[in-house]
């Protein structure tokens, strides 16, 4: 399965491949209004939310089109939320997304930003694509955060899934020049 990062880690967390037990885990994401307060879409009851959002990523396992990867907090074994490269559709333009959602209870802790770094340095490292993007409501400035930290800049404002985004990329050119200034 392409694009998925089963088994890697970071400093503070492991990557492993979504489970439909990781359910009861993930349920606290979709009971907090503030997990979709950027996003224009329709509200179900969070168990059915939930139960979407597995059938999708499990969807994206079987087609190869990526997907998320559950993240897993090293010190105590708890899911902390999912991170991964999905193939998106955008403007009718394939691209390879950096896509990250946490648990409430882990919010403004830096995983989001640990996990982006990694998706993107394993999808460069592998040449997955000569550029990624994160796709990202124009009010939402916490993830806009993580994108910048993940070195991404804004290419472009569009309408994707009926809401108003920002589209943040980096090539990799300018992540190859980010390492090497990093370096020094």
């Amino acid at each position: 399965m392409k694009y998925l990062l089963d088994n890697e880690e970071t400093a503070r967390i492991r990557f492993r491949l979504v489970e439909r037990s990781d359910f009861k885990q993930w349920l606290p994401f979709f009971a907090e209004p503030e997990s979709f307060q950027y996003w224009n879409m329709r509200h179900q009851s969070p168990e059915v939310e939930c139960s979407q959002w597995y059938d999708k990523q499990l969807e994206r396992y079987e087609k190869d089109t990526g997907g998320m990867n559950a993240l897993i907090e090293k010190s105590s074994g708890k899911l902390i939320g999912h991170c991964g490269l999905l193939v998106q559709n955008v403007d009718n333009r394939v691209e390879l997304e950096v896509g990250y959602s946490l648990l409430p209870s882990f919010w403004r802790k830096g995983y989001a930003s640990e996990a982006a770094v990694k998706c993107r340095d394993v999808a460069f490292r592998r040449s997955y694509s000569p550029s990624l993007i994160s796709i990202i409501s124009l009010t939402n400035i916490p993830s806009a955060r993580v994108a910048e930290k993940n070195g991404m800049t804004i290419d472009k404002q569009t309408v994707y899934n009926d809401n108003y985004v920002n589209i943040f990329r980096i090539s990799f050119d300018q992540w190859q020049e980010r390492r090497k200034e990093q370096s020094n």
